[in-house]
This record gives structure tokens, sequence and C-alpha cells, in this order.
């Protein structure tokens, strides 16, 4: 029993000689590591809810590429990085300059000190269910019937919030008679695109960011170009019904592909049906993402 203490009491010496080493760490040192942590995490959920998140895997890429080039010393392309280093981060301010403004305008907002680290128990599970696949798919084939146009996007991962922002917010649980009512001619909500999140309609008479694609058909409308466009710069996924022929397309990572009938547009939608919600009872850092930040991901 003895030499069993004696063991015991040589490990706890030999971790204490290993631990000397290691610089003191007071109470404030902790402190700073929590708060950094927070800081970094909330900055991750910030970049996660923007366009600046496809921006940064733009950059990992770059940065990867430049270790490679550094392991293997490719000296030209290392000396180019180099010295468009202290460009680069200049070109970055512009880049993520429309982000860094909405963040700074939240961060000063007079409600920000009073909503951090609320809880949010108000929101709802936002799944992507088969009943809604079936009422967006039921509401676009109606309207194709009777050739009233329709632009309905439906966010994945990247936010459509600065998409939004630019229409009326709604917050409708997705039925076929709301889409069918919004898009109705000659009221007051059925110019522009709906976005959809989980189950809900979050916003209508949204604009779109128009593509620039050379290749798109003339006989396409400014409605399938800007299904199009805002494919191109998210992730999201858009059903298109035309006014001219009645048709229904879908549009998906820039490319557009007629629907030709209601079971087509079910399974091409029924990807998202396992979605979930990530923000149920999550710590949230601004007011805003109480309402907007209720994004489904796979």
């Amino acid at each position: 029993m003895g030499s069993i203490f004696q063991g015991l009491e040589s490990t706890f010496q030999g971790a204490y000689s290993w631990l000397s080493f290691l610089p003191k760490i007071t109470l404030s040192n902790v402190m700073e590591i929590i708060i950094l942590a927070v800081l970094v995490y909330f900055a991750m959920l910030w970049f996660k809810s923007s366009r600046a998140w496809s921006l940064l895997k733009g950059i990992a890429m770059i940065l990867a590429f430049a270790l490679v080039a550094a392991i293997f010393h490719f000296d030209t392309i290392l000396w180019i990085l180099e010295k468009t280093g202290s460009i680069a981060v200049m070109a970055l301010v512009i880049i993520f300059q429309p982000e860094l403004r909405k963040a700074l305008e939240q961060l000063g907002s007079k409600n920000f000190f009073s909503e951090i680290f609320s809880m949010d128990e108000n929101l709802e599970n936002q799944s992507f269910t088969e009943k809604t696949v079936a009422e967006i798919t039921k509401a676009s084939f109606e309207m194709a019937k009777v050739k009233t146009g329709a632009l309905i996007v439906i966010e994945r991962n990247i936010s459509l919030r600065e998409i939004e922002r630019t229409g009326i917010e709604v917050d409708g649980l997705v039925t076929s008679q709301l889409l069918i009512n919004i898009f109705e001619k000659n009221t007051p909500l059925h110019d522009g695109a709906v976005v959809i999140r989980g189950n809900r309609v979050a916003a209508a008479t949204c604009y779109l960011p128009l593509s620039d694609n050379m290749e798109i058909s003339k006989d396409l409308g400014t409605r399938h170009r800007a299904a199009v466009g805002v494919s191109e710069v998210t992730d999201s996924i858009t059903v298109v019904v035309s006014e001219e022929t009645g048709r229904v397309s879908l549009v998906d990572g820039g490319a557009l592909r007629r629907i030709p009938d209601m079971e087509s547009l079910k399974r091409e939608l029924a990807v998202l049906e396992n979605q979930t919600d990530t923000g149920s009872a999550r710590f949230m850092i601004w007011k805003g993402k109480r309402r907007n930040e209720r994004k489904t991901v796979k």
C-alpha cells in the first residue's frame, strides 16, 4: 500500500516539475481567455450568417496555396505573395465593407448591451418539412396554370438577411394559399421575390441581384436572371414561375433547369427536408438574430 502512495506521489511531483516550466496562469489570464473565446465564437457566428463566410473560404484557399508554396520552396510565388500582402489587407477591408458596416451599426444600436447573451426561448423548430415542400410545389403549379409569375427563394446555409431588408417582413407559415395570394397580380406584395426560411415565409417583395452571365437565353426575362443571380452569390434554391409561358423552373448554383411536373419539383426540394434549425436555445449576440437567424443547416 505504501508503495502505491509513493508511486502516486512521484507521479504528481513529475507532473508538477513539467508544469513548472509553464508561465504562471493568473485569474486575469483565465478571464482574458474566456473573453477572447466568446468573441471568437460570436465572430464566427457572424461570419457564418453572412456572405462573408464564402469570402473567408476563398481566403482560406489562398492561404493553403501559400502554405504549399512555402513547403515546396516556390520562391517566385512566395515573392509575389509577399509583395502583394500589404495590398491584400486593404483589399479585404474594401471587400468586407458592407458586412463590417452592418456589424458596427448593430454594435452601436441602443439595445445592444441589454440584448447581449440573452436567451432566445421563442425560436420555433425551423426544419424544412415534407409539408412545406408540398405547399411550395402546389403553389408553383397552381400559379403556372394561370401564368402568374412567381419568384420563391429558399434559404439554405448562407443567410439571406441582406435580401430580406429590401422587402417587407411577412413571417408567416408556408402555405400554398399564402404564396398564391402574395403573387396575385395587382396586389401590394406581388412584385419581387419571396424569401423562405425553414417552414416560414420570411419576407416578400424582395429585390435580387441580376446575373451578368451572358450565356443565359435571351428568351428569359428579368425574373429568371434574378433567380440565377441570387444563386450565384448564395447557396439558395429558387423556384421560378414564368408569367409569359407558365413554365416552372428551378435554379441552383447558377444553373437553371425546367421542371416538367409536380413530382419532379418535390424530388428536387426533398433534399431540404433534413435541414434543422441551429438557433434553438442559443445565446444571441444581437437583437436582429432573434428574428433573422432562424436559418437551417444540413
